[in-house]
């Protein structure tokens, strides 16, 4: 065990990662990968920064989301397109692990920084890249962003009800979900490299993630000619399966994917004899009859406040959740007992509440060490710690390069 007050070096220290990506998928890859002790360099175009610094609310002229997605990364301004900035960029790789990028394909190559060029100085480097399409097809050159994934991959075709217009989320969902499987595809490629000894190219495009996320529709359709639809808030799988208002005019969400609970709901509401029914006996039958269903579940909870509608269902063994926003969020006692929103001071901004890193390791645990820093605040240290003196960084800068 540690001693006391001491943290033991979390599970990616001494990996070292640097961060050419902008929006959102690729840099969440490179935040995962800092939670969890790997030493982060977000590289930024001198005069064009991140644009997640810019999006969202701001306080006090400093964006709120770079806070977030930036935290446990140093910050190194570098123009890649310069000369200079290219050498610096091959003699940081030579110290990297990994490279992470989502420039469109063929950008690095333009600057004779591809694989060919990255590789010769670091043979053992990841470079990952991230974009719309991937690196090859018909569709690789265009632009890409999380809302085409979204939208090519069938999940705004199934959102909404179904005489509605397909819905689009108010989020990043498609980069959240590509940037968590970017992280997991480069461990899976430095435990190969463990075995060869040779780095190689992650090749993650933003549609497929996106594609995996909505389950086994591409097997149901080759197999049996099967196209889901929109069904609001139901589901083709089980029913009771929706949000329903309560008499004090909130919301829940109920849930009965398995049979045992859909009964124990049915009691909780005072229709037993519906458990009697022919169709009650499998979720997808269950659903054909979710008109019905719903009528006496929603009925119930709209007598009933939010509190007595939970804590009825929490002694009936049923399974609920109240529908929160993140007010409610940021006082759940599950969430605070888990401690998903952890507090980290900032220079600039004092104490920040934020989620936490993703998962708890028992033995070597991750964290947030600091919050997203200023616009290059790390470029002198970092340059400095390959050697570099005050002239040549004063030579980069004069070229445009820094």
């Amino acid at each position: 065990m540690s001693a006391p007050g001491t943290r033991p070096p979390a599970p990616l220290t001494g990996l070292r990662v640097l961060d050419l990506a902008t929006l959102f998928a690729g840099p969440l890859c490179a935040t995962m990968l800092g939670d969890f002790g790997a030493e982060v360099i977000k590289v930024e175009h001198p005069d064009r920064p991140d644009p997640c610094r810019g999006h969202g609310p701001a306080k006090d002229g400093v964006g709120l989301w770079w806070k977030v997605l930036g935290r446990n990364k140093r910050t190194l301004t570098l123009n890649l397109s310069r000369p200079g900035g290219r050498t610096t960029l091959l003699r940081l790789a030579a110290t990297a692990d990994v490279v992470v990028e989502n420039f469109r394909p063929g950008t690095l190559e333009k600057w004779d920084l591809g694989w060919q060029e990255l590789s010769a100085v670091n043979p053992r480097l990841i470079l990952t890249r991230v974009t719309g399409f991937g690196q090859f097809g018909p569709y690789a050159r265009r632009p890409g962003f999380g809302t085409l994934a979204e939208a090519m991959s069938g999940f705004a075709a199934l959102t909404g009800e179904p005489d509605a217009p397909p819905t689009l989320p108010p989020f990043g969902l498609a980069d959240s979900i590509a940037g968590l499987a970017t992280a997991y595809a480069v461990m899976t490629a430095l435990a190969a490299r463990e075995r060869t000894g040779e780095g190689q190219v992650v090749d993650m495009a933003l549609i497929e993630p996106m594609l995996l996320a909505l389950g086994p529709q591409p097997t149901w359709y080759d197999q049996l000619g099967y196209v889901q639809e929109r069904t609001g808030n139901r589901s083709a799988n089980n029913a009771p399966r929706n949000t329903y208002r309560t008499a004090d005019g909130t919301w829940v969400a109920v849930s009965t994917s398995a049979q045992s609970i859909a009964e124990r709901v049915m009691h909780l509401v005072g229709r037993p004899e519906l458990i009697e029914e022919p169709w009650f006996a499998t979720g997808a039958d269950r659903a054909r009859h979710a008109d019905v269903l719903d009528r006496a579940v929603g009925d119930w909870i709209a007598r009933h406040t939010r509190a007595d509608v939970l804590a009825a269902f929490e002694k009936a063994e049923a399974a609920i959740a109240p529908i929160q926003d993140v007010r409610e969020v940021m006082t759940d006692p599950q969430y605070a007992a888990l401690d998903t929103i952890t507090t980290v001071e900032d220079p600039e901004l004092g104490p920040l509440r934020m989620q936490n890193v993703l998962f708890r390791l028992s033995a070597t645990p991750g964290a947030v060490r600091w919050a997203g820093r200023p616009h290059g605040a790390d470029t002198d240290e970092i340059l400095g710690e390959l050697g570099m003196t005050a002239a040549e960084l004063a030579d980069l800068r004069a070229e445009g390069a820094l």
